[in-house]
This record gives C-alpha cells, sequence and structure tokens, in this order.
C-alpha cells in the first residue's frame, strides 16, 4: 500500500527516542486512574481516521468541531488525557510529534494494557488544519446502520469486511449509553416489541437498566461479563444473541451478515482467540493508514484542540 510506505514505525527513532515510552507511561496512568479510558482512547482513534483519514481532527475544539457531531456528542471522551500525553511528550521532544501519532499510539497501548495483541504502529502523520463536523455525521457506523451500510462505510475508506468485523472486536471494551440501543427494548417492530435476536433474559435486565422514562445516558458494558477485559468474549456473546447494539448482533444474526459472511468470521473469533487478536492488529494497522497527512502537509499542532 502506497501510504503505509509513507509511515514507519521508526518515524521518530532520531528526532524523539522516548515517544513510546512516554506514551506508554501516560496511557497506563490513565488506564489506571479510569479502567474505562482504554476503549475511549481507541474510539477517538478510530473515528478520528474515518473523518478526513488519521490527521487528528477530530481532538480540534470549536462548535463546528466534529466533537460535536451526532456520533461524538456526549460519547468522545479523553480529550484530557490527550492533552496530558501531548504534554509529556512536548517536553520530551517539542514540535515534534503529531497529535494523530498520539492518538495512534495510544490506542495500541490501550488494548495491550487491556490485554489485548500488541503492533508496530506506523508513524509520521501530520496534523489537519480543519474538522469536518458534516462528514463526521455522515461517514462514522452508527448503531443504527444496516451491516450493509456499515460495511459500505468502510470500504470508503478502503477497509474490507474482515476489517468490519475485527474491528467491531474493539467493543469487547468499553460502554454503552442506552440511548444506542433502546431502540430495541420496546417498541421494536409491528410484529415484535422486543428485538428478537436479542437474548429475553438480557432484554429483561437492560429494560430494567433503562426505562423508557430516562435521558438514556445509563450505561453498560458492551461485552457483558467481560467488559474491560480485552477478549474473544465479544463474539461468544454474539453467538448467544447477548450482543447490546443491533449494529454488532446484525454480524451475526443478520441475513445481510448472513450474505456478507461476517457471521463466519464472528464463529471465527469465538472460536479462536489468535484469529481476532491476528485480524484485529492487522485492521488496526489498516485503519491508522487511511489517507494521512505527510510530509509537508498539516502541521504538528503544538496543542491538540487548536491549529498553530
Amino acid at each position: 500500500m502506497e501510504v503505509r510506505s509513507q509511515l514507519s514505525p521508526t518515524f521518530y527513532s532520531q528526532s524523539c527516542p522516548n515517544l513510546l515510552r512516554v506514551v506508554r507511561r501516560e496511557v497506563a496512568a490513565a488506564v489506571c486512574n479510569e479502567t474505562r479510558m482504554a476503549a475511549s482512547l481507541l474510539r477517538l482513534h478510530f473515528h478520528d481516521c474515518f473523518v478526513n483519514g488519521c490527521d487528528g481532527s477530530v481532538l480540534l475544539d470549536g462548535s463546528d468541531g466534529e466533537k460535536f457531531a451526532n456520533p461524538n456528542r456526549n460519547s468522545a471522551r479523553g480529550f484530557e488525557v490527550v492533552d496530558a500525553i501531548k504534554a509529556a511528550v512536548e517536553s520530551e521532544c517539542n514540535a515534534t510529534v503529531s497529535c494523530a501519532d498520539i492518538l495512534a499510539i495510544a490506542a495500541r497501548d490501550s488494548v495491550v494494557l487491556s490485554g489485548g495483541p500488541s503492533w508496530r504502529v506506523l508513524l509520521g502523520r501530520r496534523d489537519g488544519l480543519v474538522a469536518n463536523q458534516t462528514g463526521a455525521n455522515a461517514n462514522l457506523p452508527s448503531p443504527f446502520d444496516s451491516i450493509s451500510a456499515i460495511i459500505s462505510k468502510f470500504a470508503a475508506v478502503g477497509l474490507n469486511t474482515t476489517d468490519v468485523v475485527a474491528l467491531s472486536g474493539g467493543h469487547t471494551i468499553g460502554l454503552a449509553r442506552c440511548a444506542t440501543f433502546s431502540n430495541r427494548l420496546s417498541g421494536f417492530s409491528e410484529t415484535s416489541s422486543v428485538d428478537p435476536t436479542l437474548d429475553s433474559s438480557l432484554a429483561s435486565a437492560l429494560q430494567n437498566l433503562c426505562p423508557q422514562s430516562a435521558d438514556g445516558n445509563d450505561t453498560t458494558g458492551l461485552d457483558r461479563n467481560s467488559t474491560f477485559a480485552f477478549d474473544n468474549h465479544y463474539f461468544t456473546n454474539l453467538v448467544r444473541q447477548r450482543g447490546i447494539l443491533s449494529s454488532d448482533q446484525g454480524l451475526f444474526s443478520s441475513d445481510e451478515g448472513v450474505a456478507a459472511a461476517t457471521r463466519e468470521l464472528v464463529l471465527k473469533y469465538d472460536n479462536s482467540t489468535w484469529a481476532f487478536f491476528c485480524d484485529f492488529a492487522n485492521s488496526m494497522i489498516k485503519m491508522g493508514s487511511i489517507t494521512p497527512l505527510t510530509g509537508s502537509d498539516g502541521q504538528i499542532r503544538i496543542n491538540c484542540r487548536v491549529v498553530n
């Protein structure tokens, strides 16, 4: 891949040789302080790369920023942690490392610190100068999207069906707000009040957690019973109809998922942690290589929230 060849795991070996150590230290401190932060940092990298490519644009402040797009408003988090990582990196080697690269390293470290696989992060991205709220609203996969729509959004940035299922496995850590799945709990269709692909005992538990009168901001683990461990339990849940989001359960249970072979991949990863870890690491490298700014394009932001 031409773009990937422009990035290198040794990009900062001369200009900031302690970079990986500094970022790992800061991510470890943040995850120690709040276990959920690992999932939040992983998600930030994902939501960055799907909009304008991996350019740190998700970090920019402003009312027209990606932070306030529908998929990110009230849910994207970890910005203060990125600020702390950036400050530590600036102390080590100022005006050298991009915010986009920091996100990529922090995502890998979050996975590793949660028990997941490691990979060599390709580096050399530069930071974008503009956010794209419209793009965030249009391009980011939604928990309400059909499997076909999600596959199309991945394909638009050069990712295939294996990438869809492997990267969905990132939901093995983190939480979901009631607002993202309450549509499955009542008034689901003309023939069924509750989504028939949702295990009935889990549906009852979620109905108690998410009463219709509530604001939808209560949360539950995306991978219940293994919420903070990066493992293949997420796929086991899908096989048992215990996926929280319809976009997750649809990978296994929907006709589209069967037709697109996402169901086969779910079964593969349920049967083999190694297969999931291997494909997840490869897909993270691919995702991190979506149209980065390199060379003299963009800039190295001193403050990740604003352009220089």
